[in-house]
């Protein structure tokens, strides 16, 4: 297939993504098989030069074993005090791994907040090339020793998108215990688009350890695809699962990437900031978006809900609350609560001072 042979075999950034259930065996001890098998297809790639940053999951399920724990707490102190306690026992594995590979590897631990603020959003992206640079090998997981539920995601996957499309990687690999998206028991070779067909071909139970599921790792790879790059999920127990894949070899379901990338700011903009508020705009205002490629006017504005700043990220949705796009916003809350509706010449006898003539630029906003 094209996409196999033209971007994945010729991949020189990739982002590898490893669940619990891959990282952590039955009892919730580091798998040493699984991770020794990984570093060793990993390390080669690093050593050739590809930029390669791996995301992993296992934390909390190595806490749990240490500290005696039966099942996966629910409440945060518990839920923090098994990844402070994990976190060490996973990166002393992954560190000892590579290091028989010669690869040094840093650790980056992040929350949600690292993503939504810009200026460390970019922090990271320095950082995670700086080490790039050195050769050594990014590890990265959710900082659940003090994340708490308004500044985490509580889901790897997730993060690993986010980390993909920072990255600009060619490719996202979403490593599991299963071979790929199932149909009828058959593993799907191809997925054109993330839709609702898609979706309900997976289940939306999880494991004892981890806290994600075949339905983030669609979300994931719906993320990543939109952004234009290329996303796989695989099984991390296939022998040589990412040698054979980088290989261009049939492993794995693969998702197709959007004919168009966007930019490093678009994906920023409408998939890592959160929206602080939200814009209903008119049918007009939405054909004008998405067919003609304009910006959001005052005009084509039915209601506000917020409240926001000047600057903030918004969501711009219909009637139905479906959403439309995501953009920064050039007024706050209260200043689109008075102008909406207006033509663009009436706004100054309304506001004081010069004002932009658009509430959202298109220069400022991702569609979908």
């Amino acid at each position: 297939m094209k996409v196999r042979q033209q971007i994945i075999a010729r991949a020189r950034r990739i982002v590898v993504k490893m669940g619990t259930n891959s990282v952590c065996d039955e009892s919730g001890r580091p798998d040493t098989a699984t991770l020794g098998s990984i570093t060793a297809q990993l390390a080669p790639m690093v050593k050739r030069g590809i930029s390669v940053t791996l995301v992993a999951s296992g934390a909390i399920g190595s806490g749990l074993n240490e500290l005696g724990m039966s099942q996966r707490p629910r409440s945060m102190p518990e839920l923090q005090a098994c990844a402070a306690v994990g976190q060490g026992q996973l990166m002393q594995a992954f560190h000892d791994l590579f290091a028989e590979h010669g690869v040094p590897v840093g650790q980056v631990l992040l929350t949600r907040d690292d993503f939504e603020n810009r200026a460390r959003y970019l922090n990271i992206r320095n950082t995670l090339t700086a080490l790039g640079r050195h050769g050594a090998l990014p590890i990265i997981n959710e900082n659940d020793a003090v994340a708490v539920d308004e500044i985490r995601y509580g889901d790897n996957d997730i993060i690993s998108a986010h980390v993909a499309n920072m990255l600009a990687a060619d490719v996202l690999v979403l490593l599991s215990v299963v071979d790929g998206v199932l149909k009828d028991g058959a593993v799907v070779d191809v997925i054109e688009k993330v839709d609702s067909h898609v979706r309900a071909l997976v289940s939306g139970e999880k494991s004892r350890l981890g806290s994600g599921g075949m339905s983030s790792k669609l979300e994931a790879a719906r993320m990543v695809t939109s952004a234009g790059e290329v996303a796989v999920i695989a099984n991390a127990r296939m022998p040589d699962v990412l040698t054979r894949l980088l290989a261009g070899e049939r492993v794995g379901t693969i998702f197709v990437p959007a004919q168009r990338k966007m930019s490093s700011r678009r994906r920023w903009i409408g998939q890592a900031a959160r929206a602080a508020g939200k814009i209903v705009v008119d049918a007009g205002a939405i054909e004008a978006l998405v067919q003609g490629g304009k910006s959001l006017l005052p005009s084509g504005i039915i209601a506000v809900s917020g409240p926001f700043a000047k600057g903030a990220n918004v969501a711009i949705i219909d009637a139905a609350g479906n959403q439309i796009a995501r953009g920064l916003s050039n007024y706050s809350s209260a200043q689109i609560e008075r102008i909406k509706g207006l033509k663009t010449a009436q706004i100054a006898k309304i506001m004081s001072g010069k004002t932009p003539d658009e509430v959202v630029h298109r220069n400022n906003m991702t569609l979908g």
